[in-house]
C-alpha cells in the first residue's frame, strides 16, 4: 500500500472519528437505519465520554451540515458565550490579563444544545438512540489507551488540584495503566438522565422528546448543579445563563478554489483562516514546485502569516465586535497582502495586518504581541491538545461534519455530574481592546473549526482535524495534497506536515514564536536546510507526532456514486465504510 491504512471505501455510508468507538458508534446508527445527523450526534457524544481529556460533554461543537433534500448548508456555532455577571475589565483589574484556570474561564456551555438541535430538526432517531453508545463507554468504562493515559500522566498534578477531577481521573489515587477500563459514572448518570427525561415525554413525539433532554441539562439538575457549584466557589455561571441559553445558526463563510467551493465557520472561529490562506495561494502554480520542496512549503507558510497576522487584528465574535470579512476576502485586498510574501525571504515574525477598508497592504494598527516565549519543547504547548473530529455522509448525500473540544484539565469536573463545563474562555484575551476580548455575552474566538469542500453544488470533501492553532494548517494541507497532487484520502492524510508557530497562540496565555517552523521527519533534511537559509527557524518533529494535528474526512466520489473515508493514524482516530 501507499499509506499505513487503506482507503475506506463504500457505496451507501462512511463515518470517520476522532477515537475508533466512536466511529463504531457512529457506523453502527447508519447500519441500524439512522442518517448522517443521527450518526454524527452519536459519534460526538461518544467521543466526549471517549476522549474526556480533550472533548467535554460539556464542551463546544461547532457543526456544519448538508441537507441534500433541502440543498442546505447549515453552521450551527456550538459556542457558549461569557456568563452574563463578567464585570467588565474583570481580568485585566484583578489578574493582570490573564484569564486563569479553573471555573473563572467557563462560558456557557454549548455542545449539548448543538447536538440535540441538530438531532431534533435533521435527525431520525431520539436523544436515547444515540446517546446509548456514550452512556454504555461512561457507564461500563473502555480500555484506557496510550494517549489518553499519557494526557493523564502530563496532567496529574493538575486533576489533584479537585478532588472531584482526581476521583475520575486518578482512579484509586494513581493514573490509569494502558488496557485498564476507564469508568466515568457520574457522566453516565447524567447522560441517562437526560435520555430519563426524554423517555418520559415519548407519547409527546420525537421532538418534544430530545427538548425534554435539552431541558434536563440547561433547566433541570444538571443545571442546578453547575450553577450551584459556581455560585460556591466564586465562579460567574448562573442558572438563568444556562436555562436561557441557544445555539445561533451562522452563515458559512464561501470561497472558490480552483473548482471547488470550501465553506467555512465564521470569524467567531479561526475558520477563515483557511480560507484566507487559500486565496492568497491561488496566486501562484503551486503544483510546479512539488509537493513540500522548499519553495512550496515556504509559500504556504508565508501566506499563513499573513492569514494569521489579520486573524490576530479582526477576527472575534461578529455580533460583537466588526469583522470586515468580504473585504478580507476580496480579490483587491488579496492581492495586496499577496505582493507581501517574498520568495527569497521568510517574515522573521508574524507580519503586521493590512487594512482591507482603506485598501492598505500593511498597517501597524495591529494589537499588542507578547514577548518571545522559551523554547516549544521547554514549556507545555496546550494549543493541540484540546479536540477531537467526526463526520459522516449517509446514502441520501446528507453530511455531516463537526470539531467538538475542551479539556478536562484546566476546569474542574463539577460534583455529581462528571461534567467540566466549558473552560474555551481559554481562547479569549483579558485585555478589552483585543477583538477577541473577554467580555460578558460575547464569544471566544474557537480553534476547533469544521469544514466542508463542494463541487458541482454537492459535498466534495468533509474534514476536520484537532490541533489547536495547528488545525487550519493541517486541513489546508491535507485539501491540497488531494487536488494538486491527486492523492489518495488517506495518503492525503498520512503525508509529512509542517506547521507554523509564527504569532500568538489562540490560547492563554498566548505565547508566540517569531519565525517558528515545525517539520515532520520525513520532510527531507535537505528541504530543512533550504528553508532556514530562507529565515526560517525550523525546528524538527518525529514523524507522525500527534502535535502535527489529526485530520479525518470522507471524500465524495460524485461521478462513481464511492464514499472514499480515511482516518490519521498520528491519533487513535478511525474511519468505516460500507
Amino acid at each position: 500500500m501507499s499509506s499505513y491504512r487503506p482507503v475506506i471505501m463504500g457505496t451507501r455510508h462512511a463515518v470517520a472519528a476522532g477515537h475508533y468507538l466512536a466511529a463504531e458508534a457512529g457506523f453502527d446508527v447508519l447500519n441500524s437505519g439512522g442518517n448522517a445527523i443521527d450518526a454524527g450526534v452519536a459519534a460526538g457524544l461518544a467521543i466526549g465520554v471517549l476522549q474526556s481529556d480533550i472533548v467535554n460533554i460539556a464542551g463546544v461543537a461547532p457543526i456544519i451540515l448538508w441537507i441534500a433534500e433541502e440543498r442546505k448548508t447549515i453552521n450551527i456555532d456550538g459556542l457558549g458565550t461569557w456568563p452574563s455577571s463578567l464585570p467588565p475589565d474583570y481580568f485585566q483589574r484583578e489578574h493582570g490579563g490573564a484569564i486563569p484556570e479553573g471555573i473563572l474561564r467557563t462560558v456557557i456551555p454549548a455542545a449539548p444544545a448543538a447536538w440535540l438541535w441538530a438531532l431534533e430538526r435533521y435527525g431520525t432517531m431520539s436523544f436515547g438512540d444515540v446517546a446509548q453508545y456514550a452512556i454504555r463507554f461512561a457507564r461500563d468504562g473502555f480500555p484506557m489507551y496510550l494517549l489518553l493515559q499519557e494526557n493523564i500522566a502530563i496532567d496529574e498534578e493538575k486533576y489533584r488540584r479537585w478532588p472531584s477531577s482526581a476521583e475520575v481521573y486518578l482512579p484509586g489515587d494513581r493514573v490509569p495503566e494502558v488496557g485498564d477500563v476507564f469508568v466515568q459514572s457520574e457522566l453516565a448518570k447524567s447522560l441517562q438522565y437526560m435520555a430519563d427525561a426524554e423517555a418520559s415525554r415519548a407519547r409527546d413525539g420525537r421532538e418534544a422528546g430530545i427538548r425534554a433532554a435539552r431541558d434536563a441539562f440547561y433547566k433541570g439538575d444538571i443545571a442546578h448543579h453547575i450553577a450551584d457549584y459556581h455560585a460556591k466557589n466564586d465562579g460567574f455561571l448562573t442558572y438563568e445563563d444556562l436555562a436561557g441559553y441557544e445555539v445561533r445558526i451562522e452563515p458559512t463563510i464561501k470561497t472558490h478554489f480552483g473548482d471547488i467551493e470550501l465553506h467555512c465557520c465564521g470569524p467567531w472561529t479561526q475558520g477563515p483562516v483557511l480560507s484566507q490562506t487559500l486565496r492568497l495561494l491561488e496566486g501562484y502554480d503551486l503544483a510546479s514546485l512539488g509537493h513540500n520542496s522548499p519553495a512550496y512549503v515556504h509559500l504556504i507558510i508565508e501566506a499563513l502569516k499573513l492569514s494569521c497576522a489579520d486573524r490576530e487584528r479582526y477576527y472575534g465574535d461578529p455580533n460583537v465586535v466588526k469583522v470586515p470579512m468580504a473585504e478580507l476576502l476580496s480579490e483587491t485586498y488579496t492581492t495586496l497582502r499577496r505582493s507581501l510574501i517574498r520568495e527569497d525571504q521568510a517574515w522573521p515574525e508574524m507580519p503586521p495586518p493590512g487594512d482591507p477598508s482603506r485598501g492598505e497592504a500593511m498597517t501597524e494598527q495591529g494589537p499588542a504581541i507578547p514577548p518571545p516565549a522559551m523554547p516549544l519543547a521547554d514549556i507545555r504547548e496546550p494549543a493541540t491538545l484540546d479536540t477531537s473530529y467526526v463526520c459522516a455522509v449517509d446514502s441520501q448525500g446528507n453530511a455531516f461534519s463537526a470539531t467538538p473540544s475542551d479539556v478536562s484539565r484546566s476546569t474542574p469536573v463539577i460534583p455529581a455530574t462528571g461534567l467540566c463545563p466549558s473552560s474555551r474562555g481559554s481562547q479569549s484575551w483579558g485585555d478589552p481592546t483585543h477583538p477577541s476580548s473577554a467580555q460578558a455575552g460575547k464569544r471566544p474566538r474557537l480553534t476547533p473549526n469544521p469544514a466542508m469542500a463542494f463541487k458541482n453544488g454537492k459535498p466534495f470533501l468533509l474534514f476536520g482535524t484537532p490541533g489547536g492553532d495547528v488545525q487550519s494548517q493541517a486541513m489546508l494541507q491535507v485539501l491540497l495534497n488531494q487536488v494538486l497532487f491527486g492523492m489518495d484520502i488517506q495518503s492525503a492524510i498520512e503525508a509529512p506536515r509542517f506547521a507554523t508557530f509564527s504569532f500568538p497562540s489562540s490560547f492563554e496565555p498566548h505565547s508566540y514564536f517569531p519565525g517558528r517552523l515545525n517539520l515532520e521527519s520525513r520532510i527531507a533534511r535537505e528541504t530543512g536546510d533550504a528553508l532556514a537559509e530562507l529565515g526560517h527557524k525550523v525546528e524538527w518533529w518525529p514523524d507522525m507526532i500527534w502535535r502535527a494535528a489529526a485530520v479525518c474526512a470522507i471524500r465524495v466520489d460524485q461521478e462513481r456514486g464511492v464514499l472514499h473515508a480515511g482516518a490519521d493514524p498520528r491519533r487513535p482516530a478511525y474511519a468505516l465504510g460500507w
